[in-house]
């Protein structure tokens, strides 16, 4: 019904009549968005404008923001998020500021009026504000493409409608906040009986495979969350390994090994690193955040560190696929639920723990006392069966000439020599050639690398952190023990063998030798510390036992981990040592005759300002590494004899091997000694 085919009275009745309509449909309408696009259409329909919009202001107070327009423009403005200023260049910014209706009967003569590219036939507007109570919420704008459009009669309807829209817009908003404050009860309700399932839980469940993956999945179903992951530090505190996460990504990235660096550039790395929460609202815009291929629909993260006392456990992450979905209530409630996570992981581990320790208690005992039985009988065998086997040697030389009624004594003389043998190396196996020495500080780099040059193995590889250079033990022992667990990874097949060492603030040494050789089955496994058993024919089964005998004896404890078909690792730790500083002096010429490798740099360091001789004629003494591999041993023992320099040369190990210290002694050569690992050591070898 257009203005200007209507007497008074008819459009004055049809006003009426449109108000009524207006204030029927949006009195009962809860939903804003519906509300607004309702009342746009009524009007331009009942009173046939060109446009109407609703605006409303936004949380600053500075602008008014368009929720609803009439047609192609309207949708167009809402895309483009069409705002005005208030107090600015607009009928709209107007009648929000002033709190009264603005009408231009001629837009073009106008001080106050803003050009719409959008609206471009609009000759005569009207904004009147939206007035809730004593607040103004906004403000409706009704256009026309005629001159002087509106006549009293339609201010006073559409005023009369622009009233009741703010009285509905107030109740839709009410309703709003009603329902959010019923949404937020009945989340805080399921967080309470999430909150009271986790304590249930981790009062009751201490096996971590089963409540860790309870955890994620009460996190993820009482709170609608997109994924839950939880995260515990391994030993060397480097890395955060996924130990639980939430369905097929979960399952995926368990499946890999999924881990992250501690401190690294991921929200689980810093969480744990700083012991504290990490929120990103929008995980395209934080600058830590690990973008991971599994969870592609994450849009905000949550990590809360599992701390307990000082010591962070590991991390929780909670991930949602909408921006800031994270509201305080949850915040509190997951950090509270991580901390009784947390509780339940140490008493986990304490668990763990105290069971390891008893069987390791209890294994021991067996070992030591099986240990501790038979060594001082085999050492007294041993020693008894040494002079039998020279006495034999000697008879047979008498017996070199052949003499046909001596051949059947003969025969018997090599099953005696063959069982002394064998007593020999029994006795060899468990407690070595040579007596015990007082444990020392000592470079465990370089015990290793007599170990494994006097076994010749190949493919090891060795990484030992600066605060684990040094540990205490007897190197001739602590040599053979690690030589016969690389001499068992070799055999095992393996082609590579990695050691690893590194330290705790407490001084203790963690020491791993990992192989990818053939493994053992559960069954070997558990007979593996047994004496005398082997799974091959050709061994005495000896050298785990007596692995175990030596560390043991240093005070330190030894582990074993195996699977069939993927390999070894051996878990050692020793206490840590470090070498006592002393006073050089005295020092004489000498020449040192070795590999540039760790203990050749650490005696060269210590003796600064030692006299070097360049050959071995200019020398006071002369110094050679019986584990050399850039040249021959015996060649060069044989250069000093030929030269006549053996009185004052001096030939060092890591490992005494009585057999071969015999042999050099008879040469002439002035010692055989340990090697020195501290100044002290070094002063010795030229004042004894």
């Amino acid at each position: 019904m257009k203005a200007s085919h209507t007497t008074g009275a008819e459009r004055q009745a049809a006003l009426l009549q449109a108000s009524a309509r207006v204030s029927r449909s949006i009195a009962s309408i809860l939903d804003l968005n519906l509300l607004f696009n309702r009342t746009v259409d009524i009007i331009c329909d009942e009173f046939g404008f060109y446009y109407a919009g609703i605006f409303l202001i936004d949380e600053t107070g500075e602008w008014a923001v368009l929720k609803a327009g009439r047609g192609e423009a309207g949708r167009a403005m809402l895309a483009e998020r069409h705002k005005l200023k208030i107090g600015g260049n607009s009928m709209i910014g107007a009648a929000i500021q002033h709190r009264s209706g603005r009408i231009a009967l001629d837009v073009g003569k106008e001080a106050v009026f803003f050009r719409n590219p959008f609206l471009p036939k609009t000759r005569s507007e009207m904004a009147l504000p939206l007035i809730a109570g004593d607040e103004v919420i906004g403000a409706l704008t009704v256009q026309s493409e005629i001159e002087a459009a509106f006549s009293d009669d339609d201010i006073a309807a559409l005023q009369t409608m622009a009233d009741q829209l703010a009285v509905a817009i107030a109740n839709a908003r009410l309703h709003r906040q009603n329902q959010e404050l019923l949404r937020q009860a009945e989340r805080r309700t399921r967080l309470l009986q999430a909150a009271n399932k986790v304590g249930k839980e981790v009062t009751s469940v201490l096996d971590l495979d089963k409540l860790l993956p309870k955890m994620v999945d009460t996190i993820v179903e009482a709170y609608g969350f997109y994924y839950a992951g939880i995260f515990l530090v391994d030993e060397s505190g480097q890395w955060a390994h996924l130990r639980a996460g939430y369905g097929q990504a979960g399952k995926a990235m368990l499946a890999e090994g999924h881990k992250l660096q501690v401190g690294g550039h991921s929200m689980i790395g810093t969480c744990i690193h700083l012991n504290e929460a990490r929120i990103a609202l929008d995980v395209g815009e934080e600058r830590v955040h690990f973008k991971n291929p599994h969870l592609p629909h994450t849009r905000s993260e949550m990590a809360l560190p599992l701390a307990f006392g000082e010591k962070v456990l590991g991390a929780v992450t909670v991930q949602s696929v909408e921006e800031r979905a994270f509201s305080q209530d949850d915040i509190t409630s997951l950090q509270t639920m991580a901390d009784h996570l947390a509780v339940a992981i140490h008493n986990a581990y304490t668990l763990q723990a105290l069971e390891a320790a008893h069987a390791e208690i209890l294994r021991n005992k067996v070992y030591e006392a099986l240990t501790a039985a038979t060594t001082e009988a085999i050492h007294w065998i041993g020693n008894k069966a040494l002079p039998i086997s020279m006495t034999i040697a000697r008879l047979k030389e008498d017996l070199a000439d052949g003499q046909p009624d001596l051949v059947s004594l003969s025969e018997d003389l090599d099953l005696i020599a063959e069982a002394s043998e064998m007593i020999v190396q029994v006795k060899e196996q468990l407690i070595g050639q040579a007596r015990e020495q007082k444990p020392r500080p000592v470079l465990l780099v370089d015990v290793l690398q007599a170990a494994i040059r006097a076994r010749g193995i190949s493919g090891v590889e060795i990484q030992i952190a600066p605060e684990a250079a040094y540990v205490m033990a007897d190197s001739t022992q602590l040599a053979r023990a690690l030589g016969n667990l690389l001499q068992n990874a070799a055999e095992a097949g393996a082609s590579a063998i990695l050691v690893e060492a590194r330290a705790d603030a407490k001084g203790q040494v963690y020491l791993t030798i990992t192989d990818n050789g053939s493994g053992m089955s559960a069954e070997t496994l558990e007979k593996a510390w047994t004496p005398f058993f082997s799974t091959k024919s050709d061994h005495h089964g000896l050298g785990l036992p007596a692995a175990l005998h030596v560390i043991t004896q240093l005070q330190g404890q030894i582990q074993l981990h195996s699977q069939e078909e993927v390999g070894t690792t051996v878990h050692i730790t020793l206490p840590g040592a470090r070498p006592a500083p002393a006073e050089l002096s005295g020092a004489p010429s000498i020449l040192l005759l070795d590999d540039d490798d760790d203990w050749a740099r650490f005696f060269l360091a210590a003796l600064p300002t030692a006299r070097r001789a360049d050959t071995p004629a200019e020398a006071d003494l002369v110094l050679i590494d019986q584990n050399l591999t850039g040249a021959d041993f015996d060649t060069l023992i044989a250069q000093i004899r030929q030269a006549g320099l053996v009185e004052k040369t001096i030939v060092l190990t890591a490992a005494m091997d009585v057999d071969r210290m015999t042999r050099l002694l008879r040469l002439g050569l002035r010692d055989v000694r340990l090697k020195p690992y501290s100044p002290a050591e070094i002063s010795a070898l030229w004042q004894a």
